[in-house]
């Protein structure tokens, strides 16, 4: 069945068990998202993007079964099910009986009002807010697992791999979302940054600093619910997950940044040092702020070839994308 219809049809509120009175389709580069007022479902996009591969229905039905266990870590109670799409007498429905013809990860919806990314546009984000944030975070970093193959992507090697990963992935949009100059400052900073502290990034690796993350931690991830609610974490490639705790305190630090909220930001850094005892975190902020601003770059700039995506809302994309470019260059 081709996904304009399965999409359309899920747009009707009798294709679900609770029948909703309104439902709002929103995307991503990689999902449908139907916003049902009391649940969420997010359905993958039959894509292969290189770095994830949604194509069959088996790999669609695993990777929900990844999200939905790996966002229990930091979201137990919002994260429910994943539920089947199936077709009966000639109807689509969610959670219905049947053989399935695609699979959704089913979530309690969280209050968009309540989102960070939301509230830091109207100034509501308070310095107890976000220290609340960092203990969440350092407790979470604290019982995160590690062992030698997640320890293994915090050496130079792997770190080298990603960097001149998002380099080459980027070249075709010199011109377009960056500047020749940037790219090339940005790229000239990363490896002479990684060439000089090739034995800081061994130290981390022993000292146990590369975990099993979150791996996508920017303010559109983190709701002020009862608890606070970090969700929508990587769950379709490993080696974007396994990272240095650092790595992951500087994406959210370097989007507080992007806000215009840089006394957040740096409230945030100092809390997490002062719970984690981790100082030498510090050595690494800028670095990792450079390259977390660099990968959301690219990916806003990998939306401009989604044929999902309307062109007018390109217009929008291709700023946000030039944004977070001139904000990893800031960093240097």
């Amino acid at each position: 069945m081709a996904r304009k219809i399965i999409n359309q049809a899920l747009l009707n509120p009798q294709a679900y068990p609770h029948n909703p009175q309104n439902i709002e389709l929103m995307q991503t580069q990689m999902s449908f998202i139907f916003l049902t007022g009391d649940f969420v479902y997010k359905v993958k996009k039959e894509v292969n993007l290189g770095y994830l591969d949604y194509t069959t229905l088996e790999k669609r039905l695993f990777f929900c079964h990844q999200e939905l266990g790996l966002n229990r870590r930091l979201c137990p109670d919002v994260y429910l099910a994943v539920v089947p799409i199936v077709e009966e007498k000639g109807e689509l429905r969610v959670e219905g009986q049947g053989e399935a013809i695609d699979y959704a990860v089913k979530m309690k919806q969280l209050p968009q009002q309540r989102m960070m990314d939301v509230l830091l546009t109207k100034w509501q984000v308070t310095r107890e807010m976000i220290a609340k944030v960092a203990q969440k975070l350092a407790e979470f970093h604290q019982r995160a697992e590690t062992n030698r193959e997640i320890a293994a992507f915090g050496r130079v090697g792997a770190i080298r791999y990603n960097t001149d990963e998002n380099f080459s992935q980027t070249e075709k949009y010199i011109g377009t979302t960056i500047a020749a100059e940037g790219y090339q400052h940005i790229k000239n900073y990363t490896n002479r940054f990684i060439d000089s502290n090739t034995s800081l990034f061994d130290k981390r690796v022993r000292e146990e600093k590369i975990k099993d993350c979150h791996g996508d931690l920017h303010a559109a991830h983190v709701c002020f619910t009862d608890n606070i609610c970090i969700y929508d974490c990587i769950e379709f490639n490993d080696r974007f997950r396994y990272s240095d705790v650092a790595s992951e305190v500087a994406f959210l630090a370097m989007d507080l940044d992007r806000y215009q909220q840089a006394g957040l930001s740096q409230h945030l850094v100092n809390t997490y040092v002062e719970l984690s005892h981790d100082k030498e975190l510090l050595k690494l902020l800028n670095f990792y702020k450079c390259y977390r601003a660099y990968v959301r770059g690219k990916v806003e700039s990998f939306k401009l070839d989604d044929p999902y995506i309307p062109e007018e809302e390109k217009a929008k994309v291709l700023t946000t994308a030039q944004g977070y470019f001139q904000l990893a260059e800031s960093y240097i």
